[in-house]
């Protein structure tokens, strides 16, 4: 390594919160691992130089780029540690041969190259996986069905069923998520814009109708994971069953460590991922912080980690220390550490939409309350998970005072609450159009009046909610978050989240090519319509 390669290497170590000390190592560029249908795959190869003999190897596939940054951030520092890495450009990225289809050829490439390498004479037979995001979709389309199992595995911000954590949560389009990436990866390797710009693109984009080709708008150019997700949108779309291994046989899962965060919207699937594995005997570990996704300390905990994970399965150092859930409690400015997710310790504890606006734990004498979802003027959003910024809690007051929005809002709480774990709502809903969506948020009021977003979610309603009216149950995201004493608790009740989510036009047209919307009315019954809590007691 040159002068300038150690300098930069220490660096990013600092930065990542990585002891400072290097192992010299080699790079070979370019190496092609061919698929079964003859498309050459391209990688970079990191050994340590003063090592003979075959070693176990930490595979990384990513389809952002295999040197740069992301060598740099993910590669680089493993092999500073002495680990052997290969890190591989995805199918028709950076080099690679074939055409980029987001989720759609990852199993088959993962597994093939799993094969070669433990073909040649430098691998011991021993394979890891690690990388967040994408690169720990391709985990997840490994893992359960490698044959002998990988030694271990690191998944973060991510999640085995992406269908509904990424695309269509509960029915619902996340047309921001995936427009967002498609700008992304639409122009990655044509250099692409700042950030702050990608942003204002897709912010406009999402505003005009159809948005069949708005991947145009903010890429230049169509972008083929975009079409994908556009004309794959109905419910149980077969074209999707390659991306989704939440139905895999979880016991065959080698160790799984885990980071994520609470306002990263792979949360609620990586959280529901940890409990399967913990209920399919595969020791795992998991760590929750307060971030949005990619944020620095998100990535800072990933390679700590990381480095722990490896050396642990790889190299026989010590295994992580203390319980194997490690989640931050906003607002509060400490950890919980618990043995199993979702923490039994926590109660549930319900709270009542109520007559005149009020929030309480008792149920109300009954009434209801309604409002129009309007598709012209789609009811807005602001914070919540996102892809990227801006994200996390917000004011919700410009929200809060559209007649499209339900609010109900409890009396200032005597005492600290500590919200640990799922959060629910019930709603009775009957609604004057069979196709319409429900929108619940929890938010924390604070002395001042300002409501700000705890955790929210979206479900689709079936025809059963149309006319007379049904239950509809609306999994809002987990959380341990501290509402302090002398707050309130608000619950927003709306038909919809725009541009986070496809505004619903009300039609049985597909949402990509809807150019016009009918109006909606909802009543909700008061009363037995709920929010439902897991509270820890104090401790």
């Amino acid at each position: 390594m040159g002068r300038f390669a150690r300098v930069s290497g220490f660096v990013v170590d600092a930065a990542l919160g990585l002891p400072t000390r290097s192992v010299a190592y080699t790079i070979e560029r370019n190496v092609a691992v061919h698929m079964p249908d003859g498309v050459a795959l391209l990688a970079d190869h990191y050994r340590p130089a003063e090592v003979e003999g075959p070693l176990p190897v930490v595979l990384i596939r990513v389809p952002y780029g295999r040197g740069g940054a992301y060598g740099q951030m993910f590669a680089a520092p493993l092999a500073r540690r002495g680990f052997q890495v290969f890190t591989q450009a995805t199918r028709g990225t950076f080099g690679s041969g074939g055409q980029f289809r987001p989720f759609t050829t990852e199993r088959t490439d993962g597994l093939a190259t799993l094969k070669w390498l433990r073909d040649q004479s430098w691998c011991d037979g021993r394979v890891a996986m690690v990388g967040g995001s994408y690169f720990g979709h391709t985990q997840w389309a490994v893992a359960p069905y490698a044959d002998p199992p990988l030694t271990c595995v690191s998944p973060h911000i991510t999640s085995s069923q992406v269908t509904s954590t990424l695309f269509y949560n509960h029915g619902v389009p996340q047309i921001h998520t995936a427009l967002s990436w498609s700008a992304s990866i639409g122009s990655q390797e044509r250099g692409g814009l700042p950030a702050v710009r990608r942003r204002a693109k897709v912010d406009r984009a999402l505003r005009k109708l159809p948005l069949q080709a708005a991947d145009v708008d903010v890429a230049g150019a169509p972008v083929p994971f975009w079409r994908d997700f556009t004309e794959h949108a109905p419910p149980r779309d077969d074209f999707w069953s390659e991306a989704n291994h939440d139905q895999a046989d979880f016991t065959r899962m080698p160790p799984v460590t885990m980071v994520t965060g609470w306002w990263d919207l792979f949360a609620a699937g990586q959280l529901a991922d940890y409990t399967a594995l913990r209920a399919a005997g595969v020791p795992a570990r998991l760590v929750v912080g307060p971030w949005l996704h990619g944020e620095p300390g998100e990535l800072r905990t990933i390679a700590q980690t990381d480095a722990t994970w490896l050396d642990h399965h790889l190299r026989g150092g010590p295994a992580p220390s203390g319980p194997p859930v490690r989640v931050h409690l906003q607002q509060a400015k400490k950890w919980l550490t618990f043995e199993n997710w979702p923490p039994p310790q926590a109660k549930p504890q319900a709270w009542h939409l109520l007559a005149g606006g009020g929030l309480g734990p008792v149920t109300g004498s009954g009434g209801s309350s309604g409002f129009t979802y309007d598709p012209s003027d789609p009811t807005p959003t602001v914070g919540g998970p996102l892809l990227q910024p801006p994200g996390k809690q917000a004011d919700n007051a410009e929200i809060e005072s559209r007649a499209d929005v339900l609010v109900f809002t409890s009396e200032p709480l005597p005492a600290h609450l500590d919200i640990v774990g799922p959060v629910s709502a019930r709603v009775h809903v009957t609604t004057s159009r069979p196709d319409a969506d429900l929108f619940v948020r929890l938010c924390d009021v604070n002395e001042s009046g300002v409501s700000r977003n705890i955790v929210d979610g979206i479900v689709r309603l079936t025809n059963t909610h149309a006319g007379a009216g049904a239950e509809a149950d609306v999994n809002l995201f987990p959380t341990a978050y501290r509402v302090k004493a002398g707050h309130r608790l608000r619950v927003q009740v709306s038909g919809g989240a725009f541009p986070r989510y496809a505004r619903n036009m009300g039609t049985e047209e597909p949402f990509a090519t809807a150019t016009s919307g009918l109006p909606c009315d909802y009543e909700i019954a008061l009363g037995f319509s709920q929010v439902n809590l897991s509270v820890l007691a104090q401790r």
